[in-house]
């Protein structure tokens, strides 16, 4: 699975992150004094007189040298002197107040507040483009994680004047909100706080080819309502499968008038170009403060010296063990990928995504830094102009631009219209700038290039300046434009009952030619691809696990039915190793089918030899579509239909389980339409009962989707 990328970043310390030590330290120091007063009517004293008048004095002097001496200026002067030094890692201080979205809003004169759920970035970079134009239109506005924000707080909003929230929210999964809004979602859902007043708008980010699209965009703006808040501006949703940008670009256009007539404002936007942040370059550094490609902490990805637990922000380098090539032929590759997790404490389930943090393909990094005549050694640090942002650094800092462009700067991605914008600002050609403002711009004319030349030609930030040549922006604004290098997430491909130790992925090698007649080169498998453990080299990878809904029923005797064309088969792989584990284990397995198809058998049929093995042990019923080995096509649908007696038998009369994974833009639509057309025929069903059927089976957790686009 390759599409859905986690997108926080944690800026701190270690300290910051869970306060170990000093945590640890209080805790025994607190056990102490139980146990003292415990003790305190046992015939001897714990505690002498002497022993008093020691700890006395030892607490005076502590006064005395922190808070009397030199009028706290001798402290304030040693901690100068701790911080002369050239540079260092740059960190978010921890403040107790830092959840307190309202006192920075008041503190700062804040007005209009952007909360983002954002799983691949795209929400967050949304949000901080409408924080950013809020002061276009004569307001003031901040960016908020509601994951670190003390959302209690939303029902008190009516404390600030002319006062919006904004919620940018993305749909993942079934129909479930992002990681980062969970506890905002649930606390919607629990209902205690009344949000009479609060003024809200809401956009929503999704994709038509899923079932539940923008569901908790939807979810969000009815809830918000019932609970009294008072909405600014109808609902937006932005539809990933045709035009997110053109979606969300239209919405913004009609809601900020709209909110400045309810504020008696101006309705026009100020032409500022407004930088979010200022550049430090540093001359003289201590290397080994230096970040080189660690999410959070500094050298946190150090092999041997990591500590778990392993997640987002502390992802686990995995050895890769084994990285075999998967097909048999043609011009194409398919990875199989064993991951080691010994002694890391990761635990999975089959069903689980394994998420890779990336680096982006050398020669495209160094072309980019061609192109703008940027030195890539040169060390930087950018940091935010808003002191009140919750977020100091676009990424970990110090580093170099280097740095800074293999592991934290999504280069491959088709730059948004508020990119070109700010590009046309460095172009000399008054032809190319022209071109630039005409697709950052909202007429239907400039809508169409920018769809044509930029999306469908899928031009990144280097093939746009390699066909605008006038155009040179500094490359610390085209670190800040850029969105963050996210994680890619797949499918395991392995059981964890049969390999506990490793996680296993597989994985197809993206590679295309694009209309300009480039070949573009997926970020996260042309950089596996290279990485093979050959002649005793060893390559590591930053990962962690997600934890997935995608599983098998509770009672193995359930039976169920599995469709996984192409890499979609990686889960239920998965599935097969469970159940035959339970098999032989003495446990009654129910009937186990999977649908797989691919082009050719002799080319890519992927796990052919273990698939066959299960076959001939009867442990699965196989069928397998190979859609070019004849005249005519032939996919897993086809077989589904064909089988359509079977199909209704295991999903209508025996309460069997349905999986479907692979793409969602076709296959996994072909299939729930066929499905619904199954039980219309086979279960003697109208539509309106098939498809209340299928949506029966859907919230009864009969019928999972693990799907990408």
């Amino acid at each position: 699975m390759a599409t859905l990328q986690p997108d926080s970043c944690y800026l701190g310390t270690e300290e910051g992150r869970g306060g170990g030590g000093n945590l640890t330290r209080m805790e025994g120091a607190s056990e102490i004094v139980e146990e003292i007063s415990q003790d305190a009517g046992s015939s001897e004293p714990l505690v002498g007189m002497l022993d008093m008048v020691l700890l006395a004095v030892l607490a005076g002097v502590s006064v005395y040298y922190f808070f009397l001496k030199d009028g706290g200026g001798g402290k304030t002067e040693e901690l100068q002197a701790l911080k002369s030094f050239t540079i260092s890692p740059t960190q978010l201080s921890s403040r107790s107040n830092d959840s307190s979205f309202l006192a920075k809003m008041k503190s700062s004169g804040r007005n209009v507040i952007v909360f983002y759920g954002s799983q691949t970035g795209t929400a967050e970079e949304f949000a901080g483009r409408l924080a950013k134009e809020a002061t276009r239109y004569g307001m003031k506005g901040m960016v908020a994680d509601p994951e670190e924000s003390d959302m209690t707080e939303l029902s008190r909003l009516t404390e600030v004047d002319n006062h919006l929230a904004i919620f940018c929210l993305a749909t993942y999964g079934e129909g479930d909100p992002t990681d980062n809004a969970q506890e905002f979602f649930e606390l919607l859902q629990a209902g205690d706080e009344q949000l009479d007043g609060i003024q809200y708008t809401v956009f929503g980010l999704g994709n038509k080819t899923y079932e539940h699209y923008n569901a908790t965009g939807q979810y969000v703006d009815k809830r918000m309502a019932e609970l009294g808040a008072v909405r600014m501006f109808p609902l937006g949703m932005g539809d990933d499968d045709a035009n997110m940008e053109d979606d969300f670009i239209t919405w913004k256009d009609s809601m900020w008038p709209k909110v400045c007539e309810a504020f008696g404002l101006e309705a026009q936007a100020l032409d500022i170009n407004m930088r979010q942040y200022k550049l430090t370059v540093h001359e003289e550094y201590d290397p080994s403060r230096l970040y080189t490609g660690e999410i959070a902490r500094l050298n946190s990805l150090k092999i041997g010296s990591q500590r778990p637990p392993f997640d987002t922000k502390n992802p686990f380098m995995a050895e890769i063990k084994i990285n075999r090539e998967l097909f048999k032929g043609g011009d194409r590759n398919c990875m199989h990928i064993e991951l080691n997790i010994d002694g890391s404490r990761i635990r999975y389930d089959s069903g689980d995504h394994v998420a890779i943090y990336p680096i982006n393909n050398p020669e495209l990094v160094s072309r980019l830094i061609q192109l703008v005549g940027e030195d890539s050694n040169r060390v930087i640090t950018l940091t935010n102009v808003d002191e009140d942002s919750s977020k100091r650094h676009p990424f970990p800092c110090p580093c170099t631009y280097l740095t800074a462009l293999s592991h934290y700067v999504d280069i491959s991605a088709v730059p948004r219209t508020h990119v070109l914008k700010e590009l046309a600002e460095y172009t000399t050609d008054n032809k190319e700038k022209e071109q630039l403002l005409l697709m950052s711009g909202t007429s239907d004319e400039g809508k169409a290039l920018y769809q044509r030349w930029v999306v469908q030609d899928v031009r990144n930030v280097v093939h746009i300046l390699e066909d605008l040549p006038s155009c040179k922006p500094p490359l610390d604004h085209i670190c800040e434009l850029l969105p963050r290098l996210q994680a890619r997430y797949y499918s395991i491909s392995s059981s964890s009952k049969l390999h506990p130790n490793t996680i296993h992925v597989t994985a197809n090698v993206l590679c295309y030619t694009t209309p300009t007649g480039r070949v573009n080169k997926g970020v996260c498998t042309t950089f596996l691809h290279g990485l093979k453990p050959d002649n005793g080299t060893k390559h590591y990878v930053p990962i962690f696990v997600r934890k997935s809904q995608f599983r098998l029923p509770i009672k193995p005797a359930v039976p169920v039915l599995m469709i996984g064309p192409g890499t979609g088969i990686a889960p239920f792989r998965g599935f097969i190793q469970d159940r035959n584990l339970q098999k032989e284990e003495g446990k009654p397995v129910g009937e186990t089918v999977l649908y797989f198809g691919c082009r050719n058998k002799s080319k890519d049929f992927l796990y052919e030899e273990e698939l066959t093995e299960y076959s001939n042990a009867s442990l699965i019923k196989l069928y397998v579509a190979f859609s070019r080995d004849q005249e005519q096509k032939v996919y897993v649908t086809h077989l589904l239909e064909q089988n359509k007696e079977e199909v209704w038998r295991i999903l209508g009369k025996e309460n069997g389980h349905l999986y479907v994974c692979g793409d969602a833009k076709s296959m996994a639509r072909d299939v729930h339409a066929l499905v619904t057309k199954i039980c219309q025929s086979e279960g003697d069903m109208t539509q309106t009962e098939a498809e209340a059927y299928v949506k029966k089976m859907s919230n009864q957790k009969r019928y999972s989707s693990d799907v990408w686009s």
